[in-house]
């Protein structure tokens, strides 16, 4: 038993490393032929360096292809040479055969694990980072115009950027208060940079005000001076103004440039939730219900998709049994396979979005429903 083990596994790996390597050339190739046209004189080790950057996010997401494949080419090899009816006349049962397929899904789910919670949303900070700042040239020009959220209650806007001097230019920061939004501080700052963490700003004026206080200046005295004044004070509790024409303001950011890259660059943010983001926001007393929603979508999809590699390896057994008797067909049924498999994962996930209260089934709809079709068609194959 143990060789047909190792027999079997030596005709399951072929196609799952061959499927993985020419879906990941697929969509890496996608990925290029996109951007290509801003990436003009870029030296290839950077675009290189770029490219590789995306491949943990790509390889979650044609590892279940592959794993397909992997099922499809391999048992249909052996059902079409009749080396699965050998093993069966010789008293070993289909599911005895079929283990190794368990073992090495098991296995590609936990690397498509480790790659979507651990690996891939820092690798896609990093991605975002290297286009925008060195690739295209563009840098926080990108940003510009925007109201950018640093997390802790920080936003950050700018008017320009000269991204030969890395220098922001026409600078304002707000901070308000999380128990009320009527008071806040406000930064003014001619220019400064941003890196890392850390906001360093030049030519500066800093401005606490009170909004509610500002309300009822209508109700004091035109004729009590002083108490006109004592309201004004109150309006500015604090007021900051540099006395060297060189000072510097530090700011530590919750979100990092490349981070604030990854989610407003592009019209569509970078998937950067991690599971330590994601976990922390689920516990975060202070986190929105709709920022809670999301993080707990956000986590189960993150599990969902790498536990299809093991459901689709197993799923698609039945359909290697009837259908894979050649290479070309066997491609075929894996992609419609593999398919079909996503466009129902993505309508779970929009089943999802509308069950704020209960958001797992839907993400978990396409494990669960392939995983009951595929053991119903193994019991009639």
């Amino acid at each position: 038993m143990t060789r047909l083990t190792r027999l079997v596994t030596r005709e399951l790996l072929p196609p799952l490393l061959v499927g993985t390597l020419l879906f990941t050339a697929i969509l890496s190739f996608g990925y290029f032929f996109i951007s290509s046209q801003w990436l003009r004189g870029v030296p290839l080790g950077l675009v290189g360096q770029w490219i590789a950057y995306q491949v943990p996010d790509t390889l979650v997401k044609v590892l279940p292809m592959a794993a397909v494949l992997m099922t499809v080419v391999a048992f249909g090899r052996m059902n079409t040479e009749r080396e699965l009816v050998a093993v069966q006349a010789g008293g070993i049962s289909l599911g005895r055969v079929a283990r190794p397929v368990l073992v090495v899904g098991a296995l590609v789910t936990a690397l498509a694990v480790w790659l979507s919670l651990w690996v891939a949303p820092r690798a896609n900070v990093e991605t975002r980072g290297l286009y925008w700042d060195v690739l295209t040239g563009t840098g926080l020009a990108r940003l510009a115009g925007q109201t950018l959220d640093l997390r802790g209650g920080l936003t950050l806007y700018l008017a320009g950027y000269d991204h030969a001097t890395r220098q922001m230019q026409g600078v304002r920061v707000e901070r308000w208060q999380p128990d009320d939004l009527r008071r806040g501080t406000v930064i003014f700052a001619e220019g400064g940079t941003f890196e890392g963490n850390q906001l360093s700003l030049t030519g500066y004026q800093v401005f606490t005000v009170n909004y509610a206080a500002a309300a009822e200046l209508s109700r004091v005295p035109e004729d009590d001076p002083v108490a006109f004044r004592a309201a004004v004070q109150e309006v500015f509790p604090g007021v900051i103004l540099p006395e060297e024409a060189g000072a510097v303001l530090n700011l530590d950011t919750g979100r990092s440039r490349q981070e604030t890259f990854a989610e407003y660059a592009d019209a569509i943010g970078a998937d950067a939730g991690g599971w330590n983001e994601l976990t922390a926001t689920l516990r975060d007393p202070e986190a929105t219900p709709t920022q809670r929603q999301d993080a707990r979508i956000d986590l189960n999809r993150k599990l969902a998709l790498p536990f299809g590699n093991l459901v689709l390896a197993l799923a698609a057994l039945p359909f290697a049994l009837r259908y894979g008797r050649t290479l070309g067909v066997s491609l075929g049924v894996a992609l419609l396979v593999a398919v079909a498999y996503y466009l129902v994962f993505f309508v779970g996930l929009t089943v999802a979005g509308r069950m704020p209260n209960l958001p797992e089934p839907g993400v978990w709809l396409a494990n669960v429903l392939f995983a009951v079709v595929g053991l119903w068609m193994l019991r009639r194959t």
